[in-house]
């Protein structure tokens, strides 16, 4: 069975996870995002206690860290499309590495590039910015302004890949949800 792979994205407090949430609720298979378990375990790692907006300021090796969240947004891709399902939710792709490599003017390999045109999603999605339900914690770093522009290169990104994404209004989860199992039945 072919698996249909939509991935939700944004910048930092779009309300993603929460749309991904409620998806999993309604009984939906959905990939977490997996970035704040990996800056959560290098800040405890590196003991560093500063705040920045830079996940990669926890890290010695920002390029390994890099390395690794692509291996792992490649690996949740692989192990979705084994998957018996005919519909799989993805909080964030692999896309979204090379969206914030480029925010943090970072330099990566063709490796990347290749990673992004060989694992594909078949609808991308992206929730706007929204300052009302924007909020920072000890995960999300970044302040609104980072936001919006990590939400610009997300866009710039995915169409770079020759994606069209799709914007979800802004709403209740309940409604952001109607809209996107909508989009996909059409």
């Amino acid at each position: 069975m072919e698996v249909k792979k939509v991935v939700i994205t944004g910048g930092p407090g779009t309300g993603k996870t929460s749309v991904i949430q409620h998806l999993a609720e309604k009984g939906f298979t959905c990939v977490p995002e997996i970035i704040r378990t990996m800056t959560e375990a290098a800040k405890l790692k590196d003991n560093k206690n500063e705040v920045a907006t830079n996940p990669l300021a926890f890290v010695d090796d920002p390029m390994a860290f890099n390395r690794k969240l692509l291996e792992g947004r490649t690996q949740q891709y692989l192990d979705a499309s084994k998957e018996d399902q005919d519909l799989i939710f993805f909080d964030r792709g692999i896309p979204d590495v090379l969206a914030y490599m480029d925010f943090f003017k970072q330099v990566y390999s063709e490796e990347y590039i290749h990673a992004c045109n060989s694992y594909r999603y078949d609808m991308a999605i992206i929730l706007p910015p929204w300052k009302e339900i924007y909020s920072s914690d000890s995960s999300r770093l970044e302040n609104f302004r980072e936001a919006a522009e990590i939400h610009e290169h997300l866009l710039a990104t995915y169409n770079r890949f020759h994606y069209d994404p799709i914007f979800i209004p802004k709403g209740s989860v309940a409604e952001r949800v109607s809209y996107i199992l909508e989009l996909i039945r059409k």
